[in-house]
């Protein structure tokens, strides 16, 4: 029940709304004033506990009247004004330390007991202070460990058991018997006992009726502790799944922000590296060979064209119905070497007819380790004597070589190696790895192993 009130308070609650433990119990709007207002319910119980004190006093009045009736008190011994005086006074006591019962569940109890004893030897009368007990013990039920309350309950029985036995005269077995006792005139009264003596069964009737009041109240107390404990676990299991959710979907955002990033950079420095290239040559061989200047030209729209289209690609990734259009399940191998050729790279390469596997994630990587590499050369190895470029497919990989002779003038700059990085990061996906690094005869060399699988689902 208290799951499915869970999940019905999870339904309609928003998204960025923690869930509370009382939505959880799903309490009731009077719980919620007092879980919001404690002091509520402390007032209300200690005016319960005056008004009962009150109708019990006007019991005890004529309960003692009776006994005078029988001739268990003298007629002139003022022994209902005690007695009333008394019940009053601990309906008072009890009622006053109630209200700290939340605050000091313990002390309230140990009080309430020293009161119990004093108003029993004082009248021998419990009055409400049995019922103000079994409040006080709920409360310690409700605070404390099962084992507290229940060594509490016991000690506090035990101590006023033996109090009950010792000293009362006036209990609930003798307000039923006794109250309404027809008062007797001063002639035909005798007296029949010094004081009041009980026998053995009305003793046995006050403290069966102790005992009941006191387990109940730490039976309710526990009951009520094991209810909000459970509450609390069930909201703070939600609180760690709902941060486990938001952590994920960081995580997600993270990696689709690398994704997108790596894409990018790509897209616009492959493309944007060689139209800068032809851009140049087009400029330096305008008055010499405006032919060739113009083909660069075009060329340099041809590139843009291209990077727009990727471009586009890469911006339909984010779009919910737009797939993952960074995808291309053709790839054509040559036309990214021939890009790199047109602006004077001297490229020997081997290997493009290679069939690639079908797997679209291979595809892209093999695709965009070359474009890398290639611009890489273009723009830290200007003036490259000979770049070699070779495509191999094995049963379980494919390979990639780009090696390239060194460059005969200063690059356009250090880098930030987030190429090669973006490399590595796409082989590593597949469960491959990257190398890149100087030879040892100059120049460079970049070499990608790339696991795949076949058509009928063998694993990387």
């Amino acid at each position: 029940m208290v799951i499915r009130r869970a999940l019905a308070a999870r339904e309609v609650r928003r998204d960025d709304e923690p869930l509370t433990e009382e939505q959880v119990r799903g309490a009731s709007p009077v719980a919620r004033l007092v879980t919001a207002r404690p002091w509520v319910m402390d007032v209300a119980v200690a005016a319960v506990m005056v008004l009962v004190g009150l109708v019990g006093a006007g019991f005890a009045w004529e309960t003692v009247g009776g006994a005078v009736a029988l001739g268990l008190y003298p007629l002139d011994s003022g022994v209902e004004e005690s007695v009333v005086t008394t019940w009053l006074l601990g309906t008072a006591v009890g009622a006053t330390l109630l209200l700290m019962r939340r605050a000091r569940p313990l002390t309230v109890t140990a009080l309430l007991t020293v009161a119990a004893l004093a108003s029993l030897l004082a009248d021998g009368v419990l009055g409400v202070l049995g019922a103000c007990l079994a409040c006080a013990l709920y409360s310690v039920a409700a605070e404390r460990s099962a084992t507290v309350a229940w060594t509490t309950c016991g000690v506090v029985l035990a101590v006023v058991t033996v109090a009950l036995w010792q000293w009362q005269d006036i209990g609930l077995v003798e307000i039923l018997a006794w109250s309404g006792t027809p008062v007797m005139a001063p002639g035909e009264w005798s007296p029949n006992l010094s004081e009041p003596s009980f026998s053995p069964g009305r003793r046995s009737g006050s403290v069966l009726l102790l005992l009941a009041l006191l387990v109940l109240g730490v039976a309710v107390g526990s009951a009520a502790r094991a209810r909000r404990l459970h509450a609390a676990d069930l909201v703070e299991r939600y609180r760690a799944l709902a941060r486990e959710r938001d952590q994920s979907a960081a995580l997600a955002r993270a990696a689709e922000r690398q994704h997108i990033a790596r894409e990018m950079h790509d897209v616009v420095a492959h493309n944007l590296t060689v139209m800068v290239a032809l851009a140049d040559g087009a400029d330096a061989a305008f008055e010499r060979a405006p032919d060739r200047s113009r083909e660069a030209l075009r060329q340099v729209g041809r590139t843009g064209r291209s990077a727009l289209a990727d471009m586009q690609r890469v911006l339909g990734a984010l779009s919910p119905a737009g797939g993952d259009g960074t995808e291309p399940t053709e790839v054509d191998l040559s036309t990214v070497v021939e890009r790199f050729a047109v602006t004077g790279v001297p490229v020997t390469a081997t290997g493009l007819d290679t069939t690639l596997p079908q797997d679209t994630a291979v595809r892209l990587a093999v695709l965009r380790i070359l474009g890398e590499a290639l611009t890489n050369v273009l723009r830290h190895a200007p003036g490259v004597t000979s770049v070699e470029v070779a495509v191999r497919r094995t049963p379980t990989t494919v390979e990639v070589d780009v090696l390239d002779g060194g460059g005969t003038r200063t690059g356009s700059g250090g880098g930030t190696g987030r190429g090669i990085v973006g490399m590595r990061e796409r082989a590593a996906l597949l469960g491959g790895h990257v190398e890149a690094g100087p030879r040892p005869d100059g120049g460079w060399r970049v070499h990608a192993v790339l696991p795949w699988s076949d058509d009928e689902g063998d694993a990387r």
